[in-house]
């Protein structure tokens, strides 16, 4: 289901970014077009945070740690 949004999303960004190069877009377009990259942003920013917080480093000695510092044993 969120695939499907940012498929959507990225779709209209994409369409808006070559109507910019072409024709130039509208004030109204303008706008969305900075509401889809801030809202991309946002969401590309806070998958790549959960991911980190998942992302796990085993040391040579055998301890584990997370992007965060939190050690594991």
């Amino acid at each position: 289901m969120m695939e499907v949004i940012m498929s959507a999303r990225t779709d209209r960004i994409n369409e808006l970014a070559r109507k910019e190069k072409s024709v130039g877009l509208t004030p109204e377009e303008k706008a969305e077009q900075k509401k889809l990259r801030d809202e991309f942003r946002a969401i590309f920013r806070a998958n790549f945070a959960l991911q980190m917080d998942n992302t796990v480093f085993e040391r040579p000695d055998g301890t584990k740690t997370t992007m965060t510092g939190k050690n594991e044993k």
